[in-house]
């Protein structure tokens, strides 16, 4: 009795050291998480010089470029001969572009410096953070991947580059295969290649990236850029001022069919980034309150959210944060989800003028998303866009994105309790208190929305086909076609101030008829009455209604005719099978 009783104290005291054990070892991490991360910001700050401006170049501007001859230099277009149209007609159909005219142009090749000339007397801190600039790819062209890996190795202070991190996301192309491995072998030991072991997407990829970096500081790229001239320490610099600041380059346009390089910004003018209530990606002229922050135009300046692409961020602070959400799929909403929770968790971004970067933006993107596009149901952008709204908006601003994107209600965006117990951890702030102070400017171009009166497909009575917009872009005809109940092209809106909208255009009427248009920026209504009786659509500065013609099928305003089915229109909300 007496043995069972000690075996019983000693088995509860194993029992106490086997709990308190690893408490007390989570404890030690987190206290030495917290130490390391006070130590580095403590490094940067000593590091730490404000950076001024000189008489002559900075400190880091390049001496004695000499001119270079040949195709596409100081970024000019590089045209292909005629007898060539079937190469480049093949690579864009394979890559999204032109990677014929490409490849005839050199790896190294010189580009226009696009910055405002005050950028060149920029003096900055002399002791750089180590850097890591990682680049994900996933069936890119040849040369367009090595020549963003070239214009960082040429166009980076060399102390602080500390790799050029290639992911590849599973590709398939033979020539991303042994043939890289071999090129990288014999480019620079600072260039480091990864694969991953099957297709994760753009958002996972990134993720991985940075877990696998060596630098104190991360900057991502797209693997079709070209970074410009002194591109890095104005990067750096205001996150060695304050570790929890994300910094974004501005970005310059590569044409995709002729490589030339050229701003797409008008000189001396600031855009930051900001978005609609769908979630579509937009920007806005830097007004007064932010120009009135800076002494000199060209220093960075604060934005409320970033194209996605393009930035530059601490290493363990972007971990600290929880990366991006791992519940994101492939692509697409990630820009926002960082924004945000960068914003309302005590940091901030910042565009620096002062950092140019060229980016190809495709003719189209050339491959799928294969079995990634089938683990949810529905479109995954959409999918995204909704956790992103789920985790981080009041449920004030949820309304709009709703109102907006009514089908996304059905969606399915999975388990988000971690994102929400993260963003608790990190005592965030509301989104109220991040469109108040950050994204003030959102209103100005995109009001908060009305609901919809009605919304779905919008039938006629006389031959049972819906609105549809046919895929094109404003200003284009609207037509009718089958109903299909998918959404998208003829997933009508009409809300209560009387805007009858698709997507995030309008529809408008003119004498040629109804037409898809750009909506009015800083403004929801519209000209629109639903008779629900009647079923007739009335426009109200015309005084008639929409009718369709019985033979051309062509949509026009006439009279109002109440008993005429021409002029009647039903609309039937879409319950698509997204579960």
């Amino acid at each position: 009795m007496l043995l069972i009783t000690r075996r019983s104290k000693l088995l509860r005291i194993i029992a106490v050291i086997c709990i308190i054990l690893p408490l007390l070892y989570l404890l030690f991490v987190r206290h030495e998480r917290k130490r390391l991360s006070n130590y580095q910001a403590a490094e940067y700050n000593q590091q730490w010089v404000k950076p001024f401006l000189s008489d002559g170049p900075g400190n880091y501007e390049p001496q004695d470029l000499k001119p270079r001859i040949g195709p596409g230099e100081n970024g000019q277009k590089h045209i292909l001969r005629s007898d060539q149209k079937n190469a480049a007609q093949d690579s864009e159909s394979e890559f999204g572009m032109n990677i014929a005219c490409s490849d005839e142009i050199s790896l190294d090749r010189s580009i226009v410096d696009t910055r405002d000339p005050e950028c060149k007397r920029w003096n900055y801190p002399t002791k750089l953070p180590s850097t890591s600039v990682i680049i994900v790819f996933h069936n890119e062209g040849w040369s367009v991947l090595l020549r963003t890996v070239h214009s960082v190795l040429n166009r980076s202070p060399e102390h602080s580059l500390t790799e050029v991190l290639l992911v590849d996301d599973f590709s398939d192309k033979p020539h991303l295969g042994k043939k890289l491995e071999d090129y990288i072998e014999s480019l620079d030991s600072r260039v480091r290649l990864i694969r991953n072991k099957q297709r994760e997407g753009l958002i996972r990829t990134r993720s991985r990236g940075a877990q696998e970096a060596k630098g104190e500081i991360i900057v991502f790229l797209d693997a079709h850029c070209e970074v410009n001239l002194n591109w890095l320490p104005p990067l750096l610099a205001p996150i060695m001022r304050d570790r929890r600041t994300m910094t974004v380059p501005i970005i310059d346009g590569i044409d995709h069919n002729n490589f030339e390089y050229r701003p797409v910004y008008t000189y001396g003018h600031y855009f930051r980034g900001i978005f609609e209530w769908g979630m579509l990606y937009k920007e806005n002229e830097l007004g007064y309150k932010e120009l009135s922050k800076q002494e000199y135009p060209t220093e960075p300046y604060k934005s409320p959210t970033h194209a996605g692409g393009l930035f530059a961020i601490d290493r363990n602070y972007f971990l600290e944060i929880g990366a991006y959400d791992p519940g994101l799929l492939v692509w697409g909403g990630e820009n926002f989800e960082l924004s945000f929770k960068i914003w309302q968790c005590g940091g901030s971004i910042e565009w620096v003028p002062c950092s140019r970067v060229g980016h190809v933006y495709r003719g189209f993107m050339p491959y799928n998303f294969g079995k990634l596009a089938k683990k949810k149901k529905g479109p995954l952008i959409t999918i995204n866009y909704k956790r992103v709204i789920e985790t981080w908006f009041d449920d004030k601003y949820k309304q709009y994105f709703y109102t907006r994107e009514p089908l996304a209600q059905f969606l399915d965006m999975g388990d988000i309790s971690e994102q929400l117990a993260l963003k608790e951890k990190l005592q965030c702030k509301s989104f109220d208190w991040f469109m108040k102070e950050v994204a003030y400017d959102v209103f100005d171009k995109f009001p908060e929305l009305p609901p919809n009166l009605h919304w779905g497909e919008l039938r006629s009575a006389a031959n049972d086909r819906c609105f549809d917009t046919s895929g094109n872009g404003p200003p284009a005809l609207m037509s009718l076609h089958y109903c299909h109940g998918l959404g998208n092209n003829q997933l009508i809106r009409l809300n209560e101030k009387g805007q009858l909208g698709v997507g995030e255009r309008c529809i408008e009427a003119d004498n040629q008829g109804i037409k898809l248009a750009f909506c009015r920026l800083g403004t929801v209504d519209g000209p629109w009455d639903y008779d629900e009786i009647n079923k007739t659509l009335y426009h109200r500065v015309y005084q008639k209604c929409i009718a369709l013609h019985p033979q051309t099928g062509h949509l026009s305003l006439m009279p109002c005719d109440n008993n005429n089915t021409y002029q009647q229109w039903i609309f039937k909300q879409i319950r698509p099978n997204y579960r």
